[in-house]
Formats: structure tokens, sequence, C-alpha cells
């Protein structure tokens, strides 16, 4: 997550299914937070609040949230924080600003941000990872490099999960064979019973839950249900 993504079309149904999973549940967000950097365009996907007609009736309360942040030019992730849109979830929000960190003490670094998130979010049972870039091979994680800090390892994203259900953001890329296929993929790679429900407006993006009851699971279906074509279970 970068601040400058705050508010965009993928906030806004990140947010929405999150409200629309949680029932009860005490909600924890790692927020993965990195400083702003990347393509001078990014962040710029916010004219679907220009369209309400099309996107309102979703989740009017979080659109029109979402709406003051931009018009007020309020982007960040503590103001998201701040907006009550999430109920009473639990930021852990370490940013993850490893420029003034040595190289050769990032390892140990990363290890240590990492165990923090853990322990702030101890007692939720309902935890989301938002990274930027998303879920990444473990043999391909090097935090060393500045772009690993983009990403979460496959072993984290374990950890999150671990006695309790976890949504984690994930970024498709190119992967040879299409969006489906990368899905697919990574489904094998997670617990057997994880869903994955794939965003495909705008840019496509993939949120996959592990360990869903059949509370989550039910919620899950009807969200697909509402949102309609812009998304699908797979």
């Amino acid at each position: 997550m970068q601040d400058r993504y705050a508010g965009d079309i993928g906030d806004f149904v990140k947010y929405g299914l999150l409200r629309a999973i949680r029932g009860t549940r005490r909600l924890g967000v790692a927020w993965y937070l990195h400083p702003d950097a990347g393509p001078a365009g990014d962040g710029k996907h916010i004219a679907y609040l220009q369209d309400p007609d099309r996107w309102r009736h979703l989740d009017p309360e979080l659109f029109d949230a979402l709406s003051v942040l931009i018009r007020c030019d309020q982007r960040s992730v503590a103001n998201i924080q701040q907006s009550g849109i999430l109920g009473d979830a639990v930021f852990a929000a370490d940013p993850l600003a490893l420029a003034d960190v040595k190289v050769r003490d990032r390892k140990r670094w990363r290890r240590h941000w990492f165990d923090r998130i853990k322990r702030q979010l101890t007692d939720r049972d309902l935890v989301f990872g938002d990274p930027d870039n998303g879920l990444l091979r473990d043999d391909r994680f090097n935090p060393a490099r500045q772009v690993s800090a983009k990403s979460i390892p496959l072993a984290e994203a374990m950890d999150l999960a671990e006695e309790r259900t976890a949504v984690i953001y994930h970024h498709n890329s190119r992967k040879r064979g299409g969006q489906i296929r990368e899905i697919q993929w990574w489904k094998h790679q997670l617990p057997k019973d994880t869903m994955a429900y794939y965003w495909r407006r705008v840019s496509n993006r993939t949120f996959f839950v592990i360990n869903p009851d059949g509370e989550i699971r039910q919620r899950l279906r009807q969200f697909e249900a509402r949102w309609g074509d812009r998304g699908q279970l797979v």
C-alpha cells in the first residue's frame, strides 16, 4: 500500500470486500505501507467517483467516504484509518522504509518488522495483508532488495493466516497463461480451501481468502453476486 493509492478504484473494491465479509469478526489490517514510489500515473484511477450511478449502489457509505477523501485532497492511509470505513479495525502501519537501512541489516530488519506487525494483530480473527505487489514465492523474496518491500512472501502470508482467516492482496502479473492460470497457480500454493476473488476492472487484482469458514464463504458468494461482472470467484 502507498498513500497515493488511497481512494482509488482498487481501494473501493478492497474495502467493499472487507466490509462485506467481516460480519462480527475482529478485523486487523497489515498495511505493508511503502513510501510513495513508481510510475507517475499510479493512483490516478479515481474516475469511478464521477459515475455514482454505476458504482455508488454497491456500497453507498464507502463510496461517499472515499469521495470526501479525494475531494478534500486527503489521500493517505492515516485518513483511511480515521474515516471509520473499517469500523473498529486495528491497523498495523509501521512503514516498510528501507532507504535508511544498511543492506547487510535488511534481512534482520524485515524479520523484526514482521514480528511487530503480528504482535499488533494478535487478537484479530480476520486479517488483511495489503502489499503493493502482492504474493511472491519465498525463493524469490530477497529482503535486502528494495523491490521486495512491495511484496508479501508466501511464508508471511501463511503466518498471518495461522489459526484465523486472512485476506491477502495480490496484484496480478503478466504470468504466462493468463490471469486465471496465475490465480490457480497461487491457489495450489495456499491451503486447499483458499478462495480467490478476481477483480478485472481497470487494473487486475486478486484477493486470496485463506482459511475461510462457512459464513465467510457465503458472504464472499453474496459479494460476488452483488458486484456482478466486475469480478468473480475463481
